[in-house]
């Protein structure tokens, strides 16, 4: 996982039957409450205004077994590219 200034890269295994859209709904719903309810509630309340904190997009990609290596280093090296 690699958190960027605007999105974040999550890199991980999952089973052909898992529900990928409950997947993202889940880690976007605890990392919202957690991040604007508890931790940052002062912080955050001038800038959210609004009941949600993640944008309601996100892009789902698969790897293989051959690519998986090389995604993992781009993720890793990320924030060294910017």
């Amino acid at each position: 996982m690699e958190c960027m200034p605007d999105h974040v890269h999550i890199l991980f295994d999952a089973k052909p039957n898992m529900n990928l859209a409950e997947l993202v709904k889940a880690l976007k719903s605890a990392s919202s409450r957690r991040i604007m309810r508890k931790l940052f509630t002062k912080e955050l309340d001038r800038y959210y205004w609004k009941p949600y904190f993640w944008s309601l997009s996100y892009f789902i990609g698969s790897v293989s077994d051959r690519t998986k290596k090389t995604v993992k280093n781009y993720i890793q090296n990320q924030k060294d590219k910017d």
